[in-house]
């Protein structure tokens, strides 16, 4: 594994204990998804365009990546363009686009020399040449690292990846390669666009909005969620570790019951209950 460098540089050393006192609390999320909301509200609460946000939204990118590679999160998923997001008013959109080149040209040093793998789900081949090109260079230039994961879903949408997913198990069937009795959920998530990933243990999203607008819809079945009011471009790595500590005070039982049942000595009592 390549060293850490620039992150423990630029980190305190109050963080570090605080990051210690977290990963000796409980369990850490192994892979976290995040949908990052409020770009443009937080722009006009300022009386800045919506465009305005989005670029101040690369600072918590960096941040939360940093204090996820830190803190020893394998991997990290943003949900930074979905296809719903191609409706938008065209100057937003190149706006978007612009900032996605320039962010990546920017940060991909710092992602390589930090052991930091990039990789993207979604429909790539919508987005500009320009975008697809430095995509490219960026993740075939940290294809090795192994620190932690980070997965940017660009023109992504959970039903996409769904109808993606019976497509090509559909096309199995036909050919004879698949008998329709052998689909299990095993075999639909080995045919979603994250299926070298875990699903998500914890989903964080921002700017105090209940719903999960078509992000990972078959992933996160089990994922434990985290609402935020605040804004994604104020959303910092403190607020990370709220999140984590709450996800470290939950019970995941994923459908069981806790400790078993029924418990020594109910029995009884639960057949008078249900005759």
């Amino acid at each position: 594994m390549k060293p850490f460098t620039l992150t423990d540089k630029a980190q305190t050393s109050s963080d570090k204990k605080l990051q210690e006192t977290i990963t000796e609390s409980g369990r850490l999320p192994g892979h976290i998804a995040i949908i990052m909301d409020g770009n443009g509200r937080w722009a006009q609460t300022k009386g800045n365009v919506r465009i305005f946000g989005h670029k101040a939204g690369v600072d918590s990118v960096r941040d939360i990546t940093e204090s996820c590679a830190q803190l020893g999160i394998q991997y990290l998923t943003l949900y930074a363009f979905s296809t719903e997001n191609w409706k938008r008013p065209t100057v937003e959109i190149n706006g978007l686009m612009k900032i996605l080149v320039n962010s990546l040209k920017n940060e991909a040093e710092r992602l390589h020399e930090n052991n930091i793998k990039f990789v993207t789900i979604g429909q790539i081949e919508r987005l500009p040449e320009k975008c697809q090109r430095q995509i490219n260079e960026v993740t075939e230039l940290t294809k090795d690292n192994d620190r932690l994961q980070l997965c940017l879903a660009l023109s992504y949408s959970g039903r996409w990846d769904i109808t993606e997913a019976v497509k090509r198990l559909s096309k199995q069937v036909q050919s004879g390669d698949l008998d329709p009795a052998d689909i299990t959920d095993d075999v639909i998530s080995s045919h979603l666009s994250t299926a070298e990933v875990p699903d998500p243990d914890l989903i964080i999203r921002t700017s105090g909005e209940f719903r999960i607008s078509n992000f990972l819809l078959w992933q996160l079945a089990y994922s434990e969620l985290y609402i935020t009011e605040t804004y994604w471009p104020d959303f910092r790595r403190d607020e990370l570790y709220e999140a984590i500590k709450s996800y470290q005070q939950r019970d995941r039982r994923y459908g069981k019951v806790k400790n078993g049942y029924p418990a020594s000595g109910s029995s009884s009592l639960f057949n008078k209950i249900i005759s």
